[in-house]
């Protein structure tokens, strides 16, 4: 089975994707980059800068934009293939969000297929790499296309999909339609990665059963999770799996923030550390009073304070 970790925007930078490869994960995806803002940003502007970095000891990785001009997802997909950082030019078709939407761009694009399909030919077209597509099932559940929007976006040269089993008003309420994501498989030559609703062996098992897919894409399932690439591919190899002793996971939060700090600097460090602390100490007793001096922790040394508490409180059984 390939595992692979979905893109989430302001969680999967190359620290956690380095996690998440260490732990069995084969394809990772960058948190998804405007074409229209990398095109016109200065050469020196930090945030594309950090968007775009990745660990030499990383697996493969696509590098995923979003937008609704094609010229401008032309451009960009030419300009990204040629960094040599990249397996493949992922477009997102399947983002959400109102800010995003509103520009008419990822799952936005479910409305209007010709336009899609236009995007994904220029993007071949200029790219060295392969284009893929991340989509939904449909715009609303009255507008469920998934089938023919990935036969349209196929013809038009993307060479694999990965499928969210929701429609964009759901968002990520409701529950992930894996029947539909199967229909998907079936219609097209492609590749086609299960996503939604994965978030232990037994849904992986089942998605895989039910969707047909060789391919899974965890997103959510793996937040201060990321041994879940681990269980996964223990349960399909028929091994036996344990969950790492808490000790071992607020190692790996303390390795994870430090990593985190040598990177962006302590203050920005610490500032996207915050929302991965709170996932890593979940489920554990004494944690609410916790997790909100964890969000207003500024240092380093006020975390490794602050975790040793909570390993203090819950020793191992």
């Amino acid at each position: 089975m390939h595992l692979a970790l979905a893109p989430m925007a302001g969680i999967t930078d190359q620290v956690f994707r380095g996690l998440c490869f260490e732990m069995g994960c084969n394809l990772a995806t960058t948190e998804m980059v405007s074409a229209q803002g990398y095109l016109t940003a200065p050469a020196d502007r930090n945030a594309y800068r950090f968007l775009l970095a990745r660990q030499a000891s990383e697996g493969p990785l696509a590098v995923q934009i979003f937008g609704s001009d094609p010229v401008h997802m032309e451009n960009a997909a030419a300009r990204l293939s040629q960094l040599g950082l990249f397996s493949a030019v992922d477009i997102n078709m399947g983002c959400p969000a109102q800010k995003v939407v509103g520009g008419q761009s990822g799952s936005a694009l479910m409305k209007d297929i010709p336009l899609a399909a236009e995007i994904v030919r220029r993007c071949v077209k200029a790219s060295s790499l392969p284009v893929t597509v991340k989509m939904r099932i449909g715009w609303d559940e009255n507008s469920i296309n998934a089938v023919e929007f990935a036969k349209a976006v196929t013809d038009a040269g993307a060479t694999a999909l990965t499928v969210h089993g929701r429609t964009r008003k759901q968002q990520y309420s409701g529950k992930a339609n894996w029947e539909e994501i199967g229909k998907v498989r079936q219609a097209v030559s492609v590749p086609v990665t299960a996503n939604g609703d994965i978030w232990d062996a037994a849904s992986a098992l089942e998605c895989a059963r039910i969707t047909g897919c060789d391919s899974l894409a965890m997103g959510r399932g793996a937040l201060g999770n990321p041994w879940l690439f681990q269980e996964i591919k223990a349960a399909f190899e028929g091994t036996e799996w344990h969950k790492p002793p808490f000790e071992d996971i607020m190692k790996t939060a303390l390795r994870h923030s430090r990593e985190m700090i040598a990177w962006k600097g302590e203050k920005s460090g610490m500032l996207e550390m915050r929302k991965h602390l709170g996932w890593y100490v979940t489920g554990q007793r004494g944690v609410a009073k916790l997790r909100t001096r964890l969000n207003l922790a500024t240092s380093l040394s006020q975390v490794e304070d602050l975790l040793s508490t909570l390993l203090q409180k819950n020793p191992e059984e």
